[in-house]
């Protein structure tokens, strides 16, 4: 099968960069790519920043100088339910935003998965009690990108799949604003970031420290279960 994979940020891609073979630079117009052999998949993985808009980008870019079968929205998320744990792997059986639902295809992967409804918001969910909120919506997880790709899979006639792995807990409230960094073109700026943390420097440092030990943890995981999962 040959497949588009979208994500936010290369970093998102770590653990699934050490399985594949024959890893490359890809000439496309987004800000990150890669061609790569995938198991008995071929694929081309593209970053190009957080946010609906420049995920869909993203995989236009890609389909359009990729023969693709289908599309695999993946990376970080933060988790809705209470039972969820770090670096769990969700598997979206239906993708919502605040107007539309989108199904998702399944995908069977090494070890305990978690299957349910993924919703993309427009920000960071950095709260505890907005966690509670969108879990109302019956989303078990929550992330910022795959209703895009979603929407863009169905004009292009993609078969769509979406498996993200949770970097915070629903009962977690985030010390650092990360809403206040993330710049238009998709990136969060680290400049307003380590500003912020100024202010209360001991537990926001804290907070990137883990955050970062976390997202490393959950990119390894990815990258397992894909190097073994059966589309």
């Amino acid at each position: 099968m040959r497949l588009v994979f979208v994500a936010s940020d290369p970093m998102e891609y770590t653990g699934i960069l050490a399985h594949a073979a024959q890893a490359r630079r890809a000439p496309l117009a987004v800000e990150w790519a890669r061609t790569a052999q995938l198991g008995a998949h071929e694929a081309v993985l593209v970053a190009n920043g957080a946010g609906r808009r420049r995920a869909a980008a993203a995989l236009e870019a890609a389909a359009a100088g990729f023969p693709a079968d289908a599309v695999v929205s993946t990376g970080f998320c933060g988790a809705l339910e209470e039972h969820l744990r770090i670096a769990d792997v969700v598997v979206g059986t239906c993708v919502a935003d605040a107007g539309r639902r989108y199904p998702a295809s399944p995908v069977h992967g090494p070890g305990a998965v978690h299957p349910g409804l993924v919703y993309t918001a427009d920000h960071v969910a950095q709260t505890a009690s907005e966690k509670r909120s969108l879990r109302s919506t019956g989303a078990c997880a929550v992330e910022m990108e795959a209703a895009g790709v979603a929407e863009r899979a169905q004009v292009l006639g993609l078969q769509f799949y979406c498996v993200r792995a949770v970097t915070d807990l629903a009962g977690e409230d985030l010390a650092n604003d990360f809403n206040a960094a993330l710049r238009p073109d998709g990136h969060f700026d680290t400049i307003v970031i380590l500003k912020g943390t100024l202010s209360h420097p001991k537990v926001r440092l804290r907070e990137l420290f883990r955050l970062r030990r976390r997202c490393v943890q959950a990119s390894r995981v990815l990258g397992d279960f894909f190097a073994d999962c059966r589309f």
